[in-house]
């Protein structure tokens, strides 16, 4: 006759055991569900108190990515073009704004020959007030003397 009760009770202590890990991995993902729930929640918040901070990180690690990885043939010829483009484009607005610029300068007359012409005015200015003054204390020097 086989013995029932033994095999009875490791039919139980093996169901036993099942349950408790199922209960244990249940707890663990449900554990793990919360926790990601909070730190996506408080990722939420950090990029609206810092989106400015989080853009800036993420250009940096992406930047730190593009530089350690190394470049295929295929993105140099993908990309050469692209580069040439955004530097002439990059040439092409430094001499926009410097033709606007110097259209705005000439505009107030503040051109080399303006600004010559103006220092040059304001030395005769300064030389004829020197002029003036000292014919002045010249002419009150001698009116003291005759007197």
């Amino acid at each position: 006759m086989p013995n029932t009760t033994n095999h009875d009770t490791a039919s139980h202590d093996t169901a036993n055991r099942v349950r408790d890990g199922i209960d244990t991995a249940r707890e663990t993902v449900s554990n793990a569900y919360h926790t990601g729930i909070d730190k996506a929640s408080d990722a939420v918040h950090g990029l609206e108190s810092s989106p400015v901070g989080i853009l800036v990180g993420g250009l940096a690690v992406g930047l730190i990515a593009g530089a350690l990885l190394p470049r295929s043939q295929r993105e140099k010829d993908l990309l050469a073009p692209l580069g040439q483009r955004i530097g002439d484009s990059a040439r092409a607005a430094v001499q926009s704004a410097r033709e606007a610029g110097q259209g705005e300068l000439e505009t107030r007359g503040l051109t080399k020959d303006g600004a010559r012409d103006q220092v040059r005015n304001l030395i005769e200015g300064v030389v004829q007030a020197v002029s003036t003054a000292g014919a002045a204390a010249a002419k009150g020097a001698t009116q003291k003397a005759d007197v």
